[in-house]
């Protein structure tokens, strides 16, 4: 291991972890003294520290928390980051409001002390530029590499104490210059209009500078030559339930049934949620008891519809070590869990979500990142972890019940992956019977909101107020073409008041209890 310290935009020193001394050139910037470092140590962890956090550098436990080589730590003792909250008026990803208290995936870097491995710095070295200010080279490094399967986080155990300490923050011609250069440009402008509308600042040079700078392109870098091999154990009995929520789907869900008693690994429990809100209805699953299958069925039958009651159900009567959350219209290979649970013990993590792509339709993304969303029907969780995280009882019948259950997860400091290979086809098959159109609180209202209030809700407890609003931009702009109202104005009013109506039963909502 090697840790540069630094001061402002110096490097000061350079030693091992024995504290001897490593020469280093003082006229190089610390973009260019680490990749210098990484040449001359290809096999090696580099820290990065100023001087202002070099008391509190958690040196003993950073083999532990860097437990494979395509990851990068660093944390920022502030209260800001270097980019501040202006950035969520460019982008809308869970990425940007960062929990401090807990390990969280970001791209947002510091340099205040970060961690990572040679390897990756001298496979981008030609790739992207050093720049001189190390925070935005940081940043501009997690941005780009994240998509390649980088695994990027916020780790506040880097310092064994958390002291506020004065850290860079870009100006506003910094933050253009970022949009500009990471985002397709649209967003420039959608930066520019969002700080007219709502602080009603007026950036038209930072604007104009912004578009001086190129696009990064980064099509030709690969970063699947450095290899993951996580020291972290995460699994122990390796014993796995699975959980099935139903309505309607006979045929489907003895199809799933059939794919895991077909298993190179078994799930020990299967526990299914039947739901059939017709009164004096009795279950149609006979398959459940008439046959013979490798593992036992617990099966609930219930007359109360919804996704997310019947999934905390099932997961209040999980008893192995990870459970499966599966959907009645999956279909996968017999090696998927076997396959799943070497994902897992070669990346490390509690956390997994697969590919679930639809008959013939295009998979986008085929290595494994950090995911921005979580899938209720195609992911597998470390039981330990789903104390006090649940399906919210305010999102039934609505939409984001999935990405608020990552949320939680993520907010207790555990990441979602997303495995490309193995994969779960999703039949997305017709709704099954015995389903009547839920009545929503907002139903009736002679002004129906919009967006919906259960996406508002997740907006509320997820993202930034700069967030918020670029979300209301875009979707002022996007929901023109799709509405009946022509006149500018007229529609502009109209918004407002659907908007209006999505905040107050937004908040209405938020009064439900999660469970």
């Amino acid at each position: 291991m090697i840790i540069l310290y630094h001061l402002h935009t110096k490097i000061t020193e350079v030693v091992n972890l024995d504290n001897q001394k490593i020469k280093f050139d003082v006229l190089d910037t610390i973009a260019e003294g680490l990749h210098k470092l990484a040449a001359q140590f290809p096999e090696s962890k580099i820290v990065w520290c100023s001087l202002d956090c070099k008391e509190q550098l958690n040196l003993k436990d950073i083999e532990q928390l860097f437990h494979h080589n395509k990851m990068l730590l660093s944390f920022n003792p502030s209260k800001h980051h270097f980019f501040d909250s202006h950035i969520g008026y460019a982008e809308q990803s869970l990425f940007i409001n960062v929990n401090k208290k807990v390990r969280y995936p970001t791209w947002q870097m510091s340099s205040a002390v970060g961690v990572v491995h040679a390897s990756l710095l001298n496979e981008i070295k030609d790739h992207i530029k050093w720049d001189a200010n190390f925070d935005y080279y940081l940043s501009s490094l997690a941005k780009l590499c994240m998509p390649l399967g980088l695994l990027c986080y916020s780790e506040p155990k880097l310092l064994k104490q958390i002291v506020p300490i004065a850290t860079p923050i870009a100006d506003i011609y910094m933050l253009f210059r970022f949009v500009k250069q990471h985002y397709k440009t649209r967003w420039v402008f959608l930066l520019w209009l969002n700080l007219m509308m709502y602080e009603r600042k007026f950036t038209w040079l930072p604007l104009l500078f912004s578009l001086f700078y190129k696009h990064r392109n980064i099509q030709t870098l690969n970063l699947d030559g450095i290899t993951v091999e996580s020291t972290k154990k995460v699994i122990d009995r390796g014993t796995l339930d699975v959980i099935i929520p139903t309505i309607g789907r006979k045929k489907y869900l003895y199809d799933v049934l059939c794919d895991l008693r077909n298993q190179t690994y078994l799930p020990k429990n299967v526990i299914v949620i039947e739901q059939n809100p017709q009164e004096n209805s009795i279950s149609e699953l006979d398959y459940l008891t008439s046959e013979k299958w490798p593992f036992e069925i617990n099966h609930t039958f219930m007359h109360q519809a919804g996704v997310c009651n019947a999934r905390n159900i099932a997961l209040a009567k999980v008893q192995s070590e990870w459970v499966f959350m599966a959907d009645d219209d999956n279909r996968f290979e017999s090696n998927l869990l076997e396959d799943i649970f070497k994902k897992i013990e070669q990346f490390g993590n509690q956390v997994v979500t697969t590919a679930y792509p639809q008959k013939n339709e295009y998979k986008s993304y085929k290595r494994v990142v950090q995911w921005p969303t979580f899938g209720a029907g195609n992911s597998f969780i470390r039981v330990n972890l789903l104390d006090n995280v649940k399906f919210n009882m305010a999102l039934e019948f609505g939409y984001g019940e999935d990405g608020d259950f990552g949320m939680q997860l993520r907010n207790k400091g555990i990441d979602v992956l997303y495995l490309p290979e193995p994969e779960i086809l999703h039949l997305k098959a017709p709704i099954g019977g015995f389903r009547t159109k839920p009545v929503l609180l907002w139903s009736n209202d002679e002004i129906q909101p919009k967006p919906s209030p259960t996406v508002m809700l997740y907006n509320l407890l997820h993202n930034t107020k700069e967030q918020l609003m670029g979300y209301k931009t875009t979707l002022f702009i996007k929901y023109y073409k799709r509405q009946k109202i022509k006149n500018p104005i007229q529609y502009y009013l109209m918004f407002q008041k659907q908007w209006k109506r999505s905040l107050f039963w937004a908040n209405e909502l938020k009064g439900k209890a999660i469970t």
